[in-house]
């Protein structure tokens, strides 16, 4: 597909920046996923490569995973058509990667976006970049590592908060919650990216596997009590939606068992909720009204209609 793709560039300093895009919002399709894989396996490879930073090309890091592939595997009832988004690449290709990659993100890191950005050992955004889990307003729960990441990150009662109400923050809030490492201009974002990679390459910063941190969770008591909370308010707010309270299960399971257990135990449930009649429902009336959203206005009629190219993400930017 014409102006999809993932490219790979070696500097002198040994950091191997690593741009994927899909005009307009980057969405992670499964061709951009693969070729992920692929690119990381070079750079692990390579003797010249000391560190990685992985960015989107046009001005936006991720709008999301390309929910396309929702569509197909709704129709189909085949699961296997999902991707390993979660294990094979954000576990297993970065996070767990020899070398630190470090997160570049400018304008939105939504859904997936953001999953795949806090498998990274840091992340650097530009000022006012978007970032957020709204995976439930499609009848599922994020799927590859959020449920886990985002409570180590910016404890869990901002967590719960952002993925229940599907509520983006900016990147500004994100550094004072501990989601962002660094907010730096536009023009500066690839250079200090580059930069922080080589001083986790060296040791002169750390380099922190969000999966593994614990510090920011509190005790189990309190961990209990926020999520008490919280299913008492998705059961009065959201009664009909089994994903809200999956998804606290999920995050429960996780802080109990593990970070790692959580993540496989999300990849399951996840399997089922994208087969649910409710994620079947809320994807098709989401398709409607992107559908609607490309009719011509009336005050057209009579005019060549322009085409407009519209991309179906998770993270639903646009």
């Amino acid at each position: 597909m014409a102006g999809v793709g993932v490219t790979m560039e070696v500097g002198n300093d040994g950091v191997a920046v690593i741009t994927f895009f899909n005009p307009p919002v980057n969405a992670l399709a499964i061709s951009i996923i693969d070729d992920l894989k692929v690119k990381f396996r070079e750079a692990m490879r390579r003797n010249d490569v000391k560190a990685i930073v992985l960015t989107g090309k046009g001005g936006r890091f991720s709008g999301g995973f390309d929910i396309n592939v929702f569509q197909s595997v709704q129709k189909s009832g085949d699961i296997s058509l999902l991707p390993d988004l979660s294990v094979d690449l954000v576990v297993n290709t970065i996070e767990d990667a020899k070398k630190p990659v470090v997160a570049a993100i400018e304008g939105l890191a939504l859904g997936g976006g953001l999953e795949l950005a806090m498998g990274c050992h840091a992340r650097i955004a530009a000022p006012k970049a978007q970032l957020g889990l709204p995976e439930l307003t499609l009848g599922v729960f994020p799927g590859a590592g959020g449920t886990q990441r985002l409570p180590r990150l910016v404890g869990l009662s901002k967590a719960v908060e952002m993925m229940l109400l599907s509520k983006p923050i900016m990147s500004e809030e994100g550094k004072k919650l501990g989601l962002i490492d660094d907010v730096v201009s536009s023009e500066e974002l690839l250079r200090v990216s580059r930069v922080w990679a080589l001083d986790m390459a060296d040791r002169r910063k750390p380099r922190t596997r969000s999966l593994h941190r614990t510090e920011k969770l509190g005790s189990l008591s309190e961990v209990h009590e926020i999520l008490k909370f919280a299913r008492q308010h998705a059961k009065q707010t959201a009664p009909n939606m089994p994903q809200h309270q999956a998804c606290l299960d999920v995050i429960e399971e996780g802080i109990v068992h593990g970070g790692y257990h959580g993540v496989l135990e999300e990849a399951k449930v996840f399997n089922k909720l994208v087969l649910s009649n409710t994620s079947k429902g809320l994807v098709h009336v989401f398709f409607a009204q992107r559908a609607t959203s490309k009719v011509p206005n009336v005050t057209d009629v009579g005019l060549k209609p322009r085409p407009v190219k519209k991309v179906a993400v998770i993270g639903g930017g646009n």
